[in-house]
């Protein structure tokens, strides 16, 4: 199938994009995890989270949508269908993720189970979710966590999480398979791999082309549709970006951020943190080239 990855026109399943690996069958055995998010940088989870909790979720943040005039009208609202012209919402209001519905999602029981065994220890959530209801030709361009959210503790993990159906043409996370280990992205986690958007003034995104990055420094992007109750899970030196979103619905996620409960944690997302605050100063081409990248 043809989709568009940045800005460039692919094919889905194909070299330049391939299918993420499914991690479900190991849960149980937490070393068999640990090995292959040391392999591959991520987990892909299907079917982790009921499926009828993440679909009544879908529908309180829907709602706030409609409430909005956000969604097309005489539409169904869990399509979740653009009005003409569609756009980016922003859904990042602290009492629409910490909604029992949408919160039964966000910290769902399982979530803590797995972060618990994997940790060995009790873990954490950031107070702070990161929800976006992503509108048509949008998309996130490459990068890493850790320029968001590097000051706390260095075990600590993004789980993304798809509030319904979702098909690759709509927008979906793909990930950067070897970014978080292969030798050739060495100076990238040394020199942008250790910064911070609100300390240095830099952009968060690394590249607005992700196929640019493996045409340099190698890797392998790998993309999936997901379904509701799916969740991929990887680290803060794992590259990732996003699909474009080439449909006439929204796509609805949330990244929410795990790691073991004894750590420093980053104070800009505690409850009551900062958030942001910092101004960009510097464009990433201009950092790129200081990094000689």
């Amino acid at each position: 199938m043809k989709i568009k990855f940045g800005y460039r026109d692919i094919e889905f399943p194909s070299r330049e994009l391939d299918q993420l690996r499914e991690s479900q069958d190991l849960l149980g055995d937490t070393a068999a995890l640990w090995q292959r998010l040391d392999t591959d940088g991520y987990l892909l989870l299907r079917g982790f989270i009921d499926r009828e909790t993440v679909l009544a979720g879908r529908q309180v943040i829907m709602e706030r949508l409609q409430a909005q005039q956000a969604l097309a009208p005489n539409t169904p609202i869990l399509e979740g269908v653009m009005p003409r012209g569609g756009r980016t919402v922003r859904l990042r209001s602290e009492d629409l993720v910490h909604h029992p519905a949408v919160l039964g999602v966000l910290e769902n029981n399982v979530l803590f189970d797995l972060f618990e065994a994997l940790f060995g220890e009790a873990a954490l959530t950031f107070t702070y979710k990161w929800m976006r209801a992503v509108g048509n030709d949008q998309y996130t361009g490459a990068h890493y966590d850790f320029v968001y959210m590097g000051r706390g503790s260095r075990d600590l993990y993004t789980v993304w999480i798809p509030f319904g159906d979702i098909p690759i043409e709509q927008g979906t996370l793909s990930v950067c398979r070897g970014s978080h280990k292969l030798d050739s992205f060495a100076r990238i986690r040394d020199t942008y791999g250790r910064s911070d958007v609100d300390r240095d003034g830099i952009e968060g995104w690394f590249e607005r082309d992700p196929m640019a990055i493996v045409d340099k420094f190698g890797g392998q992007w790998l993309g999936s549709d997901y379904r509701a109750g799916d969740v991929i899970i990887f680290g803060m030196h794992t590259m990732h970006a996003s699909t474009t979103n080439l449909t006439t619905k929204y796509r609805l996620s949330c990244d929410v951020r795990y790691q073991p409960a004894s750590q420093p944690v980053d104070e800009r997302w505690k409850k009551g943190g900062t958030g942001h605050y910092g101004s960009t100063r510097r464009d990433m081409k201009t950092a790129r080239a200081e990094w000689g990248l």
